[in-house]
């Protein structure tokens, strides 16, 4: 998976400045436990940190075509990129030779055959940085979902850029600065592409080649989603959505290490673990594939209308039925309450934007995989492109004229809770939602002569994708990263992602349920029960001792010093403490109102970690 971090300057020499720039990949340490390494030009310095999947020994970076000082181009490369072998055949017969046996390689000599138009025939997950000294330009490249992060930060003469903003924030010019607007996308869940929430660093947006010269800086986008009409019937349609899993899945399962799924019983996860079992044993593998779980001990389950039933059961039925090994990781509410954790999480994502203590539970679920695999397949993004949430269904939410996920979040009680103490209206969150949420309809890709019906849910479809998505994306990566796992997302290839963004709602739910077109793919590699289960969300604890706990901290908040006091008044922490605990303890509770304390409390410990300057 690897981290990367640069400096550009074409202002001054930067032969001298190894040392800063090794300083900001050792902040991404996590990300490249394997190996580190750095190169320094008079005008660039690439620094790179190494989780060895692909040619252990032969894949070190950063990559140079013959040597250090041969004046081609220079890559630090993160990621994977799945067509690799494909790509290196066709290098070779256009006379290219290679020397390892490593993607980064394949790569760096697409770039030397194709230019920029590179990055057009990687089919990945990847983030990438290039200097040419030949025209002293640097590329910044992110694939086409966003599933690797990337961040810059544009300088006088130059700029900076780091797999993660922290590596950013440790070059000595740099000051951790948050205003409104910064402020308005922690707290309003926007997530919108390209906002990197510190003041004057932004992302590298999707799909997207950033190229910084002497002359400034240009933003081409390679690939984004476009409408165009879906000729296939429901036959031919299931049957495509199924070759392309399939194929995806075995893409994916390519590694030099041991590889693993995150099965959570759900639709999702377990199509991807049933396809990756099948395709193990199609190679004559015979050590079964590791499945891994999570969930919380000595509980008695609540169902209500999100989560619906426990996941270990169903994880358990669907291991059976394809023969892979189920591990369940077992945790107690104190695990996920646990100091170091909590700061763990705060620093792999640099931003106060967890949802409770999901993340939390998810660390410690990665750290236990990390222990028998480097590689996990994730069902992320499915409920996104075949429309699995319960705002695909909701008549208010598909009629109203905000992001869906905001009226589920006024549903479990935190849009109100935000009002109730103050914030919503001291950020003027109101009309930053409404200017957003304007903005990224205007970006939906049209189909002339579509129904409005059909129209309204592919906005909903492109809003999922675009924005909500990111958020999802982002916490697997920073997440699964801090235990030193990648994670591979195989909803996320371009190919699946472009054929059912076009695929109508009317087939998408041709039998009236969340994700028709994926259980009609998965029929025959599931079990009966996964196949007819309502979907269910990951699992968060409903013990009433996690609650308690976490209103202290929020009592903390009281003190003079709180950072957090000059977003929400005392009064408004005291309405917060003022309830009584049972109004937002279990999951039959105001879950959303959960979520704010939390985040409340992570806000006010990451403006004093990372020793944020806050501007409203």
């Amino acid at each position: 998976m690897c981290g990367l971090a640069g400096w550009v300057d074409h202002d001054r020499d930067l032969t001298g400045q190894r040392s800063t720039v090794t300083d900001m990949t050792a902040t991404m340490a996590c990300r490249g436990p394997d190996d580190e390494g750095t190169w320094a030009s008079p005008h660039a310095v690439l620094g790179h940190v190494r989780l060895s999947i692909i040619d252990l020994e032969g894949g070190r970076q950063p990559m140079h075509v013959t040597g250090p000082h041969d004046g081609l181009p220079v890559i630090a490369y993160t990621g994977e990129v799945y067509n690799f072998l494909e790509l290196k055949e066709e290098l070779a017969s256009l006379g290219h030779e290679f020397r390892t046996t490593s993607d980064t390689e394949v790569v760096l000599h697409a770039y030397l055959e194709w230019g920029e138009e590179f990055a057009e025939r990687l089919n990945g997950m990847y983030a990438m940085a290039v200097w040419d000294p030949r025209s002293e330009e640097l590329l910044l490249v992110r694939d086409r979902m966003g599933v690797k992060p990337l961040f810059y930060y544009p300088l006088v003469g130059g700029v900076l850029f780091g797999s993660e903003a922290k590596a950013v924030l440790e070059h000595p010019d740099v000051e951790a600065v948050v205003d409104r607007e910064g402020l308005a996308e922690i707290f309003a869940i926007i997530n919108t592409p390209g906002h990197a929430i510190f003041k004057g660093m932004h992302e590298v947006v999707p799909g997207t080649v950033v190229r910084f010269g002497r002359s400034g800086r240009t933003v081409r986008t390679y690939w984004q989603l476009e409408a165009h009409p879906h000729d296939d019937d429901l036959a031919t349609t299931v049957s495509r959505v199924r070759e392309l899993l399939e194929d995806i899945v075995r893409r994916q399962l390519i590694a030099d290490v041991r590889v693993g799924t995150l099965l959570s019983g759900g639709l999702d996860s377990s199509a991807i673990t049933a396809f990756a079992a099948k395709a193990l044993r199609e190679q004559g593998k015979s050590e079964p594939l590791a499945a891994f779980s999570v969930d919380f001990k000595n509980r008695e389950f609540e169902g209500n209308g999100i989560w619906m039933d426990p996941d270990t059961p169903y994880a358990v039925e669907v291991a059976e039925h394809c023969g892979a090994e189920h591990v369940v990781v077992e945790l107690e509410s104190a695990d996920v309450l646990d100091e170091d954790i909590r700061s763990r999480v705060l620093r792999c994502q640099d931003l106060p934007i967890s949802t409770g203590d999901m993340e939390h539970s998810l660390l410690h679920l990665c750290t236990a995989l990390k222990e028998r695999v480097t590689v996990a397949l994730s069902g992320e993004t499915a409920d996104e492109l075949f429309g699995g949430y319960n705002w695909f269904f909701d008549e208010e939410a598909v009629n109203g004229d905000t992001f869906p996920w905001h009226d589920a979040w006024r549903r479990l009680g935190g849009l109100q809770t935000m009002k109730d103490i103050g914030l919503w209206d001291r950020l003027d969150l109101e009309e930053y939602v409404k200017e957003r949420y304007a903005e990224a309809l205007a970006e939906v890709p049209r189909l002339p002569g579509e129904s409005a019906r059909e129209s309204r849910m592919r906005e909903l479809s492109y809003l999922n994708i675009s924005r909500w998505e990111n958020f999802l994306l982002d916490r697997k990566d920073r997440i699964s990263m801090a235990a030193s796992l990648e994670v591979r997302v195989p909803f996320t290839d371009h190919r699946l992602v472009d054929y059912v963004f076009n695929v109508p709602w009317e087939m998408k739910n041709f039998d009236g349920r969340e994700k028709s077109l994926l259980r009609a793919a998965a029929a025959d590699v599931l079990p009966q029960s996964v196949l007819e289960r309502k979907k269910s969300p990951y699992p968060s604890t409903q013990d009433i001792e996690y609650v308690r706990a976490l209103r202290a901290k929020v009592a903390d908040l009281l003190h003079p010093t709180s950072p957090v006091l000059a977003l929400v008044p005392v009064a408004g922490i005291r309405r917060l403490l003022d309830r009584p605990v049972e109004s937002y303890a279990g999951l039959g509770g105001l879950w959303g109102t959960r979520a704010v304390m939390e985040r409340l409390v992570e806000f006010d410990t990451w403006v004093r970690t990372y020793d944020v300057r806050v501007e409203i």
